[in-house]
């Protein structure tokens, strides 16, 4: 089983600023996952071209079963709004996904509390802006697999210190009325010791994923719960490639549970690592 965690930032490269399906498409076909989670993901956003990112996603792993999760209408750092459900069809959306070569027997979309106060964020060209963090989601799935039901869900945390920790405490009592095995999957907008703290859960990887051009700092993580998570099997290697597109690497953790699902390569420890 290979699993894996991405910041998109929206499909965007840090090259040239552009957003281009063809090299969403590559950067995720190359991480070659069963299951992927995705933060920063566009929706018919005029920014990154109309695209449906989470469906280029799940194209380029040949995976049949994906779902998006809205955070909000809008467009972050301009005009927003909490998403509500009448809102798929009528606005730019942005929010958090999953994809899945295995069969999904049970979706979970869960709001977690959101933090009340403004914030200085770095925003590039215009130096630290003040902004309200947006709502925040999250997406788990049930999987069917060979070894029975594994939990496997992914969200993108608060930057407010302190508050994305309320929200991973949140998340994990929420993912514990699943079935185990449960892993988490994202971007938690903090280091591995506050997690581990916070938590009790077992990190399968551990290498920095941010910035991307010279990753200093861990901000991605796959955890498992240590429920059950023996089922998994052993970490047999831990990478963070470097894509063409976002300011987050990837985190990739393979396992050696032999429950490969349709459209895995022949060779899966033919990788490239960081």
């Amino acid at each position: 089983m290979r699993l894996a965690t991405f910041n998109l930032l929206h499909g965007r490269s840090l090259s040239d600023g552009t957003v281009h399906a063809d090299r969403v498409h590559a950067a995720v076909a190359d991480l070659d996952a069963d299951v992927l989670g995705l933060q920063e993901v566009d929706r018919a956003q005029p920014r990154s071209g109309l695209l449906d990112l989470t469906g280029i996603a799940a194209d380029a792993m040949r995976a049949p079963t994906h779902r998006f999760a809205a955070a909000i209408a809008g467009t972050p750092g301009e005009g927003w709004q909490p998403w509500r459900s009448d809102d798929d069809n009528v606005h730019p959306l942005y929010g958090i996904a999953l994809v899945s070569r295995y069969p999904v027997t049970r979706w979970q979309i869960t709001a977690l509390p959101a933090a009340p106060v403004r914030s200085p964020v770095y925003t590039g060209s215009d130096g630290f802006r003040l902004l309200a963090d947006e709502p925040r989601v999250l997406l788990a799935a049930v999987l069917d697999t060979p070894l029975g039901p594994v939990t496997v869900a992914t969200t993108h945390l608060s930057f407010v210190p302190g508050w994305n920790l309320r929200q991973l405490r949140h998340a994990v009592r929420h993912l514990r009325s699943l079935p185990g095995p449960r892993v988490l999957l994202g971007d938690l907008n903090m280091p591995a010791a506050p997690v581990r703290a916070v938590t009790g859960w077992k990190p399968l990887g551990k290498a920095p994923t941010f910035p991307s051009p010279s990753p200093r700092a861990q901000l991605d993580h796959i955890l498992a719960d240590p429920h059950g998570r023996t089922r998994l099997g052993r970490v047999v290697q831990v990478c963070t490639p470097h894509p063409p597109v976002s300011d987050h690497r990837p985190l990739i953790v393979q396992l050696d549970a032999d429950i490969r699902p349709p459209g895995r390569r022949s060779d899966p420890t033919a990788r490239r690592s960081s």
